[in-house]
């Protein structure tokens, strides 16, 4: 049997659905008391959030090309800004409809999160 080294990857990731990591991003964003709904957001304003959504699911970080193809199919408007504007040259309008839907799949990852930190602790 093969010994994990040092630079091995957990292999005990499940599969996600990467629109519920983006949403579940989208949430987080406005759970800081942000607004997310109709603004002009540069996607470095968004990394953090993707950075802790992917730390939650326990998966890789999307590169910008991924994390953007992702919001368009979730329906959030992305614009290219050139290189030399920003680092991340994206700029993401989500429109009231996704905000308020990522806000949901957010409040209700954390809910089912406390019930199961609830049960374990009553064990």
């Amino acid at each position: 049997m093969r010994q994990p080294t040092l630079f091995d990857k957990p292999t005990n990731r499940k599969v996600v659905d990467v629109e519920e990591v983006v949403l579940f991003a989208l949430g987080d964003f406005q759970s800081r008391g942000k607004v997310l709904a109709g603004r002009n957001l540069p996607l470095d304003r968004l990394r953090g959030a993707l950075r802790r959504a992917s730390e939650e699911f326990n998966t890789d970080e999307f590169t910008d090309d991924v994390a953007v193809g992702i919001f368009e199919s979730l329906g959030a408007e992305v614009r290219r800004v050139p290189s030399f504007v920003a680092k991340h040259p994206f700029r993401i309008i989500v429109p009231t409809g996704l905000a308020k839907r990522a806000k949901r799949v957010y409040e209700e990852a954390i809910a089912a999160h406390k019930a199961v930190e609830t049960t374990v602790g009553s064990l």
